[in-house]
């Protein structure tokens, strides 16, 4: 069965303040071009950690919004003239200076370290190393707790979110905005399509019985972005991520013109590519040597660079 609902955008009421209690925040990392900052707070009581992001939304481009940002409520502190040209400190309404914020918290110490700025390297893992490294690692460090994917999967969170849902349970999903948009931009769109089959982990995982999946995934994904939004398939990059954040296998739709995180070579791989790779070699990605960045601190990180 396959339907699509209205993802809401209803702002829930906050009876506690999510900021109540911060102290001690400091900078992890800072993204200028993206006008985005990740936090470390520790948190009362119980000194407990919180990661939190903050990011600039986009201008409201709308006519109603052109009209309030270029009106004289936009307070404008002249800093300097020349001729034609001047430049201005320009303090907009409210309504044009809101922030994005996400929050993590309870945080753990691998949360606290995504976020961290760190230097990275390109490191190469075979499928032995995958096999002898990389598993073991990721069981070591419990790196495949997704319970927060069953949650959206079973319908017991973000159900109103939903945009398209196949609910077969061996080739289906379930297609939602990811976090990362506001829903407000169509610019900025960015979907997650979760799997509903369990056990899948990664790219690694992937074979030829997995295709009926992977094609359904790409063409039913395509077609309700199209009736929802508008927007062709031409103008969607649809990919993979390896490594993955979290290991339940789960598809990446992103605008053209966003210039979303994690779409390098080095980390994005193309869901068409994926399939066509699979139907030239059945096994395709457990013979293939996968090349990723790495963070150099990390464990894995230095685990296969030693392999190689």
């Amino acid at each position: 069965m396959e339907s699509s609902t209205e993802p809401s955008c209803k702002v829930a009421k906050i009876d506690i303040h999510p900021f109540h209690g911060f102290k001690e925040a400091r900078v992890l990392n800072e993204l200028k071009d993206k006008k985005s900052v990740f936090l470390h707070a520790v948190v009362e009581p119980g000194n407990k950690d919180a990661v939190v992001i903050l990011e600039k939304k986009p201008f409201d481009t709308s006519e109603e919004g052109l009209a309030s940002l270029l009106s004289s409520e936009t307070e404008l502190q002249q800093v300097i003239s020349n001729d034609i040209y001047s430049t201005y400190s320009a303090t907009p309404k409210p309504r044009h200076g809101m922030l994005k914020t996400t929050m993590i918290y309870p945080a753990t110490q691998k949360h606290i370290d995504k976020y961290r700025k760190q230097e990275v390297v390109v490191v190469e893992e075979t499928y032995d190393d995958y096999k002898n490294i990389t598993l073991p690692y990721l069981e070591e460090e419990n790196k495949f707790s997704v319970q927060w994917v069953f949650n959206i999967l079973d319908k017991q969170t973000e159900s109103e979110r939903i945009v398209f849902e196949d609910d077969d349970l061996e080739t289906g999903f379930i297609l939602l905005p990811d976090m990362k948009w506001d829903v407000s931009d169509l610019n900025s769109l960015y979907l997650i399509a979760l799997i509903h089959k369990r056990g899948i982990k990664s790219l690694r995982d992937l074979t030829a019985e997995h295709l009926p999946l992977l094609r359904g995934i790409l063409s039913k994904g395509q077609k309700a972005i199209f009736d929802k939004y508008n927007i062709p398939k031409e103008k969607l990059r649809i990919y993979v991520h390896y490594q993955p954040s979290y290991y339940h296998l789960h598809v990446h739709f992103t605008h053209n013109d966003f210039d979303a995180p994690g779409t390098t070579v080095t980390r994005a791989h193309l869901l068409s590519d994926i399939i066509q790779n699979i139907e030239i070699a059945a096994n395709y990605y457990q013979t293939k040597t996968l090349t990723f960045v790495g963070r150099k601190e990390d464990k894995l990180t230095i685990a296969l660079q030693k392999s190689n």
